[in-house]
């Protein structure tokens, strides 16, 4: 890590001391760009660095047959575009977040930065769909990284609602988003928005010395700093593994289930004989992470039941047409995505009780209203209440979750819930598609 001293040796005579001033203040200002800042960093740049990927995984909602006709292949299998981003950014959040507590924060964003521009130059310029499913995962992953430091850097449930808040956004608008860049420019184009977050990488960079504690700030250390002991790799094999089959669980229910539940024995018999290792035991038996984790997971799986099945509701339900539909369902996504940032907000002056209590309550609601309104403006404030109730709790749990942990594992902390919370993208879709979408 460079510092400059801004010490100058004191002479005699006035012409030395002016000599001496001018180079020492030459010497701070040309090395003043690598200087870190201490603070908290703006949490703008927080949500720059985190909210792209939410475009990214979004964007190709609208264009899958483009992308289809273009790499000759069928629709169904166009889709793997996204199944393949989502498994990398399930997989890549606690692969990283991994990297980030042992290596620190810098070699992150090096790692992570490196993932996500080659990916996008590989999607930009790949004539062939492996080689654009290599992209979009290295995209992915790059992106989860960088999203795990801004969820560590966040430091409070008020900044973690401005980032959560931020992807509801960026998650609302990217199919839009995607369509556009596609009809002006091409549709590889759109695959690549999320790029635009290595813009904040120098900013936080230069601002950052360690992760930010969520409930009180921590001693100050050197980013570089390297956590003793060796590196569990059977532990993160075997996580990676068990991620992938519940990814792969809505695309191939036979195969996958077998295989989740042989990767989730033998990981739970790793984490038995190596407590310590990549997912640590004391973590995963605290009830604090534990409940935060999985109440998380079942409320972005009731968010994302809702993001695929209201539109097909309004039109069976209200005879609402596609483009009514596709407007109303997104001034609703951006409502319930600017409105969760109120509970994190408060929660500051509220209990745990409190706080999750609304959360279920809204979260709950919104999928009772789904079941049984016909009308269509009360479809779309299930929609409000179930965005509402998702992101918030992406903002106020993660910090219940990472506030359970001590000091070196908060950032394993930050990955696994992360992971809890994406695996919801999977699991709704597919329960939209079994309620919903089939019938």
């Amino acid at each position: 890590m460079t510092t400059t001293t801004g010490t100058a040796t004191t002479t005699t005579t006035a012409t030395a001391t002016a000599i001496a001033t001018t180079a020492t203040t030459a010497t701070t200002t040309a090395r003043a760009t690598s200087r870190p800042r201490l603070g908290p960093v703006p949490v703008l740049w927080l949500a720059l660095l985190a909210t792209p990927l939410a475009a990214g995984a979004n964007a190709p909602v609208l264009i899958l047959p483009d992308m289809a006709r273009a790499l000759g292949v069928s629709g169904s299998t166009a889709t793997w575009l996204v199944a393949s981003y989502a498994w990398a950014m399930a997989v890549g959040t606690p692969l990283l977040a991994g990297l980030l507590r042992r290596r620190g924060l810098r070699a992150v964003l090096r790692v992570a930065s490196a993932l996500l521009v080659g990916g996008t130059l590989l999607v930009a310029a790949s004539p062939w769909l492996p080689l654009t499913l290599t992209g979009r995962a290295a995209q992915a992953a790059g992106g989860a990284g960088l999203t795990a430091v801004a969820m560590s850097l966040a430091g409070s449930a008020r900044r973690m609602g401005v980032i959560s808040a931020g992807f509801g956004i960026l998650g609302a608008s990217g199919p839009l988003l995607g369509a556009q860049l596609a009809h002006a420019v091409s549709w590889r184009l759109s695959l690549c928005v999320s790029v635009i977050a290595v813009l904040a990488v120098p900013m936080v960079s230069r601002y950052a010395t360690t992760p930010a504690a969520p409930t009180a700030p921590a001693a100050p250390t050197d980013p570089e700093t390297t956590h003793q002991g060796r590196f569990d790799v059977r532990g993160a094999a075997l996580l990676t593994a068990f991620v992938t089959t519940l990814v792969l669980l809505p695309h191939t229910p036979a195969a996958a289930l077998g295989s989740s539940a042989v990767a989730a024995t033998l990981l739970a018999l790793h984490i038995r004989r190596q407590p310590d290792g990549f997912v640590p035991a004391a973590l995963i038996r605290k009830p604090l992470f534990l409940g935060s984790a999985l109440l998380a997971l079942a409320l972005s799986g009731s968010y994302f039941t809702l993001l695929f099945s209201v539109p097909r509701l309004l039109a069976d339900r209200a005879g609402w047409d596609a483009g009514t539909a596709g407007t109303g369902q997104l001034v609703a996504l951006l409502t319930g995505s600017a409105l969760s940032w109120l509970p994190a907000a408060a929660s500051a002056r509220m209990s745990r009780v409190a706080v999750r209590s609304v959360l279920v309550g809204v979260g709950a609601a919104a999928a009772a209203i789904a079941v049984f309104a016909s009308w269509g403006p009360l479809l779309l404030v299930a929609t409000v209440g179930g965005t509402f109730a998702a992101t918030g709790a992406n903002a106020v749990l993660s910090m219940h979750a990472v506030s359970s942990a001590p000091d070196p594992q908060r950032p394993t902390a930050i990955g696994l819930f992360a992971l809890c919370y994406q695996l919801g993208g999977a699991f709704g879709p597919a329960i939209a598609t079994a309620l919903v979408l089939a019938a």
